[in-house]
């Protein structure tokens, strides 16, 4: 019997053999063999802690830095929701978030608590749980200069709390990212005191300058690449003429050249591919190697 038909009970949804294109930003991609969406954590560990053991198990937040290969996905893919996406206050310029929290939330919940220093959150298409895993940041801040500590669970849906230093955080990066998987459950993070409104008009400047320089309304997954040291990647990408040129169904953007974009009719094999010739023709004109910043996952 395969595992599929054998799956533990759940309080939340399984669902089998499902098109992950929707749950994405680029709108392409494979099925996965199954998508979980947990009720809550404990129907989480319930679940990891009955399912088989060699079964991979991914999760995802909502897909703004995410490209599924049109294969598909093998095992399950975990999608957080209702049950993960709380933020609290905590008192000491201190906040709690879920998980499933979208970034933005997470700044604007800070603001209204009087906390500073979350605000480049707003401009941040993604989720807490991807935030902290891969040191995500814009304009000059990151969530290593946030971040106090999280909690994660890990594949045997046992819980462990970790602190910053345990994340080893580097540039777009931490060790969640290495060797086993592990969820994001929620994290806390620190700011400074600050005056709401102060806080919010800075939002509302990220936000803008936002909605002016990136594709936003585009089918996107965010940032392309890592800035390699010294170097922009954008520049790099224009530089070497890829900004608006077609490739399949897939381009970078007009305007911000280190956005790909799916311009309608685009598989996930032009999207990477895109990417892909992008970096070999940039290492060969200058040497300088263009590392993905988006997450790449499943078959081809």
């Amino acid at each position: 019997m395969s595992w599929k038909q054998n799956l533990p009970a759940v309080r939340g949804k399984l669902l089998v053999d499902e098109a992950l294109a929707p749950f994405t930003w680029f709108r392409v991609g494979g099925p996965a063999d199954v998508v979980f969406l947990p009720a809550d954590e404990q129907d989480l560990a319930d679940f990891l802690k009955t399912l088989d053991p060699a079964v991979p198990v991914l999760a995802i937040g909502v897909g703004s830095n995410l490209l599924v290969r049109d294969g598909g996905v093998d095992g399950v893919v975990i999608r957080l929701g209702k049950g993960f996406n709380t933020v609290e206050a905590l008192g000491n310029n201190l906040i709690k978030a879920g998980g499933a929290v979208p970034d933005a939330i997470l700044a604007r919940k800070a603001a209204e608590a009087g906390i500073a220093g979350l605000e480049f959150y707003a401009g941040i298409p993604g989720t807490v749980g991807g935030a902290v895993i891969m040191n995500a940041g814009c304009y000059g801040s990151e969530t290593v200069n946030v971040v106090k500590s999280v909690r994660v669970m890990d594949r045997a849906g046992q819980v462990r709390d970790l602190a910053v230093d345990d994340l080893h955080y580097t540039y777009r990066h931490s060790a969640l990212q290495d060797g086993e998987t592990v969820i994001v459950l929620d994290a806390v993070f620190e700011g400074t005191p600050g005056d709401p409104s102060e806080i919010k008009a800075r939002m509302r400047e990220i936000t803008e300058r936002r909605e002016t320089t990136q594709p936003i309304r585009e089918k996107t997954g965010g940032s392309t690449f890592k800035n390699p040291p010294g170097h922009s990647s954008w520049k790099l990408v224009d530089e070497a003429g890829w900004r608006g040129r077609l490739y399949g169904g897939a381009m970078f953007s007009p305007l911000h050249s280190n956005f790909l974009i799916n311009t309608g009719e685009a598989t996930a094999a032009d999207l990477e591919g895109l990417g892909d010739t992008v970096r070999a023709d940039v290492l060969a004109k200058t040497g300088i190697q263009l590392d993905w910043e988006i997450k790449r996952i499943g078959r081809a």
